[in-house]
């Protein structure tokens, strides 16, 4: 799967991303000359492990037929700089879990919450290439 963005100067940095089945879009505040239209490429990082947190966590309820009434991912992060100049870019994730559950099902949800493919990308090696296209 490929995700293409087009950048639609028109309307200051305000991108548009498809897959070829869906569409979305993306933008930069106006401190950085737009107009704070739609998430920056930070949001979209962080909702993506948010997003897959929360199905990963669905399909598993859905499975063990656990009593939850609503679920809530939150992520935040913290961007800095190491002494090396190399960027940390570190996540924090809270669970937001209603419902009838021991205390034992509540950590089993954590432990599940962890094994979610976008963490496992995030966590794991990760390399990009960039050439132009012709």
């Amino acid at each position: 799967m490929s995700i293409e963005a087009r950048l639609n100067r028109a309307h200051g940095a305000l991108t548009t991303l498809t897959n070829g089945r869906h569409a979305w879009t993306s933008d930069v505040g106006k401190p950085l000359g737009s107009n704070d239209a739609a998430p920056d490429a930070h949001d979209l990082l962080d909702s993506a492990l948010a997003a897959c947190t929360a199905l990963t966590l669905e399909l598993y309820i859905r499975r063990k037929q656990l009593a939850v009434r609503s679920l809530r991912v939150e992520v935040e992060h913290v961007e800095s700089k190491g002494e090396d100049g190399r960027v940390r870019y570190a996540l924090a994730r809270r669970l937001h879990i209603e419902g009838e559950l021991s205390q034992a099902e509540r950590e089993r949800l954590a432990e599940i919450a962890d094994r979610c493919p976008v963490q496992r990308i995030l966590t794991g090696e990760i390399s990009i290439t960039t050439a132009l296209a012709d």
